[in-house]
């Protein structure tokens, strides 16, 4: 008697590629980069030539109207706020924090935003991170009217802790030169005012930080008395864009602006001072949000401190004439927070 040995077909073990072996899944990276395209598209007008994935973003601008065109651009991350992600795993507000910023450093020259980039370097490529990084993004770019015409992703085991990542933007405006705000009209009794940020936006994370989770103990989830969301929560509150705001206000009334990031008013108010020159500000002019107290009192901060780390509720700065100031306020709902006096170019802090 014969027996018949039925055959079995199988396919080769596919073996892993050494470099995903070594932690960097191109494959991966090219499969997940591949639902990007309509997310960006959407930021994209006829100025954008090419698609995304080429190795450099095309951009033909129009400057009709504008007598001599200047290009403004600016880089920039979001810092430590990262690790409030991390903890949280949200990082949709990641994308708009770093976009708003880049905006906010370009406006302050009163330039118009055209192009970002943005890069992204990760221990390993999570799909579900990078479509909420990207719909973050583009999401702040189409709010700007600003194109997001391309980025880099790296893959760098060994680099990051596991689960982590980094950013940076990169920005990219134009401004008619006859319009641009560079402080050199500000006088002496010019009026200072501030204009209401949504929390710390993204600077001074690492003293924030600190002092709310190590030195008092907190969580992401507790709550603070006089702070309506959880600690987390209001410490992912998303950075102003306040480009729209100041474009809408009538030509020639700005005579000096400035983004307060990290440094706050102290430093920040400063790079756009003539040389004659202090800003006098009134502290208790505004209502500090209660975060900001808390991390003081907390942390024993020094009050001087504070308004040298922290926006302390004032995200950006407005400088106009004494004519102007009432139309201005009505305008953004500012609050009137100081007055420009002789000095050498300094913040002067009014307790």
């Amino acid at each position: 008697m014969s027996v018949r040995t039925a055959k079995t077909s199988r396919k080769p073990a596919v073996k892993p590629k050494a470099y995903a072996q070594a932690g960097v899944d191109v494959d991966l990276g090219n499969k997940v980069k591949k639902g990007i395209h309509r997310m960006v598209s959407a930021t994209h007008g006829p100025e954008v030539l090419g698609r995304i994935g080429g190795f450099g973003g095309l951009f033909r601008p129009n400057f009709k109207g504008m007598r001599d065109p200047v290009l403004v651009s600016s880089v920039d991350g979001v810092g430590t706020k990262l690790k409030l992600a991390f903890a949280l795993n949200r990082h949709d507000t990641m994308g708009q924090d770093l976009v708003n910023h880049c905006v906010n450093d370009i406006a302050v020259l009163g330039a118009k935003p055209l192009f970002f980039l943005d890069y992204i370097g990760a221990e390993k490529l999570e799909p579900g991170v990078f479509a909420q990084l990207l719909k973050g993004f583009a999401k702040a770019c189409r709010a700007a009217g600003c194109a997001l015409v391309g980025g880099e992703t790296a893959q760098m085991p060994g680099m990051y802790h596991p689960g982590e990542y980094d950013l940076c933007g990169t920005i990219v405006g134009v401004v008619d030169r006859p319009k641009m705000i560079d402080g050199s009209r500000i006088r002496k009794g010019d009026v200072v005012i501030g204009l209401p940020s949504s929390g710390l936006h993204t600077n001074g994370y690492s003293l924030a930080r600190k002092v709310l989770f190590e030195q008092m103990g907190l969580k992401p989830g507790s709550r603070l008395e006089g702070v309506r969301r959880t600690v987390g929560e209001e410490l992912l509150q998303v950075h102003v864009n306040y480009q729209p705001l100041l474009a809408s206000l009538p030509e020639g009334k700005l005579r000096g602006l400035a983004h307060i990031t990290g440094g706050g008013l102290v430093d920040n108010l400063p790079r756009v001072l003539p040389k004659d020159c202090d800003a006098s500000i009134r502290v208790g002019s505004w209502k500090v949000p209660a975060l900001f107290k808390h991390i003081q009192e907390g942390g024993g901060v020094d009050p001087a401190e504070m308004y040298q780390v922290f926006n302390m509720g004032i995200g950006m700065v407005l400088v106009v004439a004494e004519k102007d100031a009432s139309e201005i306020l009505a305008k953004t709902r500012g609050i009137p927070v100081g007055r420009i006096v002789p000095g050498r170019g300094q913040v002067v802090l009014e307790f």
